[in-house]
């Protein structure tokens, strides 16, 4: 009987201590992996130039545009990079969407810098535009918006991170004349 009382007293004993070491174990690894990246900075989006060469709307509310656009992507951090597995970028004018295009999937390194340009151009229907249109080209600007659908992936030496889905909102004017220089504009984004 006191042999067995003690296997009985022994085996909570012996849990206990298994989880703690387990618990203390992955403590120590999580702070190995937030020392290693940290600090993660932000990633930066930035519209550094545009040009319409083609934007007006026809009486029958068909608007026709030659839109270029150069985004700046930053990634600022020392020890993370970023696949860009699928980029689409869309268009939009007072709230409708005009243009979509599928951009090159690609890989960026750290503390690396990549322009993306994407051209939209061809003609879309947008109802109840004129009004805005006409405002807009009274003013000298048209006010733009793009927007990118993203789907990434973060890689810190050997590990990546699963997709994530993030959208990244652009506003900006872009001057009708050539005389206007463009502000560049920073973009915002939400995961």
């Amino acid at each position: 009987m006191g042999c067995f009382s003690s296997i009985v007293c022994c085996v909570p004993k012996c849990i206990f201590k298994i989880i703690l070491s387990i618990l203390v174990a992955i403590g120590i690894a999580v702070l190995i992996v937030w020392l290693i990246l940290r600090p993660i900075n932000r990633l930066k989006y930035q519209v550094d130039n545009a040009s319409l060469t083609q934007f007006n709307v026809t009486g029958n509310d068909m608007l026709h545009y030659d839109l270029a656009v150069d985004l700046n992507l930053r990634n600022p951090n020392k020890k993370i990079g970023v696949y860009y597995d699928q980029i689409e970028a869309r268009a939009f004018y007072d709230g409708q969407r005009f243009d979509s295009v599928m951009l090159t999937p690609f890989y960026q390194g750290h503390k690396n810098t990549t322009i993306l340009r994407p051209v939209f151009k061809g003609q879309h229907l947008l109802p109840n535009v004129l009004g805005e249109f006409n405002q807009d080209k009274a003013d000298g600007k048209f006010n733009v918006e793009v927007k990118l659908y993203l789907k990434m992936r973060f890689k810190a030496g050997l590990v990546k991170t699963t997709k994530f889905k993030p959208k990244v909102k652009c506003e900006f004017q872009v001057p009708v004349g050539s005389s206007v220089r463009f502000t560049p504009e920073k973009c915002d984004y939400d995961w």
